[in-house]
């Protein structure tokens, strides 16, 4: 666990305000908020007919399975690393 105390950032979500309470940089979450609203309007772009529940399920979706993708893509070039 990190000693950093912990900050309060307001960031703006799809259309909502959230207050996000953790210890990584302002610019971090703002970053994290900006790729999460990003995703939302891409995938609502694509699906307008999505309630707001749907959307942020899918949004979940598609941002762990993005996770997942590059997690196994650096375990294959840990492996490669580790090979020389």
């Amino acid at each position: 666990m990190s000693n950093r105390p912990k900050t309060k950032t307001t960031v703006d979500i799809y259309g909502q305000q959230f207050s996000i309470i953790g210890t990584e940089s302002t610019s971090h979450i703002r970053a994290v908020a900006s790729i999460v609203d990003d995703k939302m309007r891409e995938i609502n772009s694509k699906n307008p007919s999505l309630d707001i529940n749907k959307l942020a399920v899918l949004t979940a979706v598609n941002v762990v399975h993005d996770y997942l993708k590059l997690k196994e893509e650096l375990e294959k070039l840990e492996k490669l690393i580790e090979k020389d």
